[in-house]
């Protein structure tokens, strides 16, 4: 019974691929695409994004010091 199983497994392995020739699709290309924008933004509306979020990170920080007594306002 497993005396031919290499031979037996190999063979029709062979059948398969001579039946179904590997066809690879061509992939479609993408649309033209400006190199100066990302997430459809421009270089500028980046920077603005960016600089917003560094200030809302200083004032959390800042608020965050004042609010757990590592810094004390001049009164």
């Amino acid at each position: 019974m497993l005396d031919d199983l290499r031979n037996s497994a190999s063979s029709s392995f062979e059948e398969i691929e001579q039946e179904s020739p590997t066809v690879i699709p061509d992939t479609p290309k993408r649309p033209g695409k400006k190199s100066g924008e990302f997430l459809g933004m421009t270089p500028f509306q980046r920077f603005i994004i960016v600089l917003l979020l560094f200030m809302m990170t200083c004032v959390l920080g800042a608020f965050c010091l004042i609010a757990f007594g590592k810094v004390v306002l001049p009164v």
